[in-house]
């Protein structure tokens, strides 16, 4: 978990390159919140004893991956019709 924390501060900064750069910034930004999340929803299984906080994690998790897919799809074509 904390390596891929660590990951996505240091590509931080690449955040506004390419769709390439982009595309590294975003998937190891949604590795480390869905490593926080994971990690957090297996606290709030334990202490509730319920389901819940695993459906709303995978939830939120999927939520945050179509959403990556689709800034990165845009920027990609965006560079495609330039080129």
């Amino acid at each position: 978990m904390l390596s891929n924390v660590g990951v996505a501060l240091m590509l931080y900064r690449y955040r506004t390159g390419d769709s390439n750069m982009q595309s590294v910034w975003i998937c190891s930004r949604n590795d480390a919140i869905g490593n926080v999340a994971v990690m957090g929803a297996a606290g709030a299984v334990w202490f509730t004893a319920s389901a819940w906080p695993d459906v709303i994690v995978a939830f939120a998790m999927a939520a945050l991956a179509i959403s990556g897919a689709i800034q990165i799809s845009r920027s990609a074509l965006l560079e495609l019709r330039q080129a």
